[in-house]
C-alpha cells in the first residue's frame, strides 16, 4: 500500500485555511467542514467534480491513506490545484481515542478527521507521476500473484499428500500455477523497464550492498520516489516499521521491545528477507548481528537490527550517489 512521506517544509500552516475532513469508503465520501457542515457524494468522478464544486480557494481537503480509495480523490484534487494531505490513519484512531469519543460513524469519523487538520500541521500530498503510479500498481499486482501462486502451490502439495490425487485436479492447478508464473514473469519485466528508464544508475548502485538484490531495490526506489521523499535515513525506517517500540512503565512493566510495524508491510517483508542474506554476506551487518547475539539476545532481534541497518546502507548509498564501500557506509549508516 502506498503511502505519502514529505519534507517538513511541506506542511502548511493552515489557520489561514477551510479544512474539509473526508472518511472514504468504497462508495460513498463523507465530508465535514464546520461552515458547511456534513455532507455525502459518490466516491466516483461525478463525485469528485461535485465536490470541488463546493471548496472554496483557501480549501484544504485532509483524508485518510485508506489504499486504492484515497488514491483517486487525491490525485483528482491535486490535479486541479486543490491542496490535499493524506494522513496515517493510526494518527487519527489515537485521535479520536484521545477524546474518549463513544460514537464512531463514517459521519463522525469525518468530523474527526477535519478536526485532526485543524489542530495539526499536516503535510500536503504530492501526487504520483505517471512512472511511479504504473509502478505502484505493477507491484500490488505483483504482490496479489504471487500469493496466488503460494496457495496453489500449497494445494498442490496437499493433493500430493493424498496419494492418489485427481488427474483433473492436478492438472488444473498445474496449469493455473503455470499461468501465474507468466503473469509474474510479465509484470516484473515491465516493472524493471520503468525503474531502469528513471533510476538505472541508482538501481544498480543498491544492488552493489551485499544483501540487496534486484527485487528489494526496485521497491526501494519506487516506493521512496528515489529517495526523495526521506530527508533522514530514520525516518525511512520509521515508514517502513522497523523501528524499535519499548514497553516499559514503573518497576512493573517490562514489555519485550518489538519493531512498530507501522508502515509498508510489503517494504519490511523484503527487507527481513535481504537481512537474511546480509547478515552472513555484508560485514557490518555481520559485526552487528554477531555482537547482539553475543549479548544474548535473541536471532530475530538481531535480525531486526541488520534490516535496519541495511535500510540505513541503502539511503547512504542512494543519497551519496556512490557505490557500496564498507569503510564509507559503516561511517553514514
Amino acid at each position: 500500500m502506498w503511502v505519502a512521506v514529505f519534507f517538513p517544509n511541506s506542511v502548511l500552516m493552515n489557520k489561514d485555511r477551510k479544512i474539509y475532513g473526508v472518511d472514504i469508503s468504497k462508495s460513498v465520501l463523507d465530508i465535514y467542514n464546520p461552515e458547511q457542515g456534513h455532507f455525502q457524494l459518490k466516491n466516483d468522478e461525478p463525485g469528485f467534480k461535485q465536490l470541488l464544486k463546493k471548496l472554496p480557494k483557501t480549501a484544504q481537503v485532509v483524508m485518510e491513506a485508506t489504499g486504492y480509495y484515497h488514491y483517486r480523490l487525491a490525485q483528482f484534487l491535486h490535479k486541479n490545484g486543490v491542496l490535499v494531505s493524506v494522513i496515517n490513519p493510526l494518527s487519527v484512531k489515537r485521535f479520536i481515542q484521545m477524546k474518549l469519543a463513544k460514537v464512531k460513524t463514517d459521519k463522525s469519523d469525518s468530523r474527526s478527521i477535519c478536526e485532526y487538520g485543524t489542530v495539526n500541521e499536516v503535510p500536503l500530498y504530492s501526487a504520483l507521476t505517471d512512472v511511479q503510479s504504473e509502478c505502484l500498481q505493477l507491484f500490488r499486482l505483483l504482490d496479489s500473484y504471487v500469493k496466488k501462486s503460494t496457495a496453489t502451490k500449497n494445494k498442490l502439495h496437499g493433493e500430493e499428500v493424498l496419494g492418489i490425487p485427481s488427474r483433473t485436479v492436478y492438472r488444473s492447478l498445474r496449469r493455473d500455477l503455470k499461468h501465474l508464473k507468466n503473469e509474474i514473469a510479465i509484470l516484473e519485466e515491465r516493472l524493471l523497464e520503468l525503474v531502469k528508464r528513471d533510476q538505472q544508475a541508482q538501481l544498480t548502485l543498491l544492488q552493489t550492498i551485499p544483501g540487496i538484490g534486484l527485487k528489494t531495490a526496485l521497491f526501494l526506489i519506487v516506493v521512496t520516489d528515489g529517495f526523495k521523499k526521506f530527508e533522514s535515513a530514520k525516518q525511512l525506517c520509521s515508514y517502513v516499521g522497523i523501528t524499535p517500540t519499548i514497553r516499559e512503565s514503573g518497576s512493573s512493566v517490562r514489555g519485550r521491545s518489538r519493531i512498530s510495524k507501522v508502515g509498508n508491510r510489503k517494504l519490511r517483508n523484503l527487507v527481513f528477507l535481504a537481512a537474511l542474506s546480509a547478515y552472513k554476506y555484508n560485514r557490518a551487518c555481520k559485526a552487528l548481528f554477531d555482537r547482539i547475539v553475543a549479548k544474548g539476545k535473541s536471532k530475530k532481534l538481531a535480525l531486526i537490527a541488520v534490516a535496519n541497518k541495511l535500510l540505513k546502507q541503502a539511503f547512504a548509498i542512494a543519497k551519496s550517489g556512490l557505490p557500496y564501500n564498507e569503510d564509507f557506509v559503516s561511517k553514514l549508516a
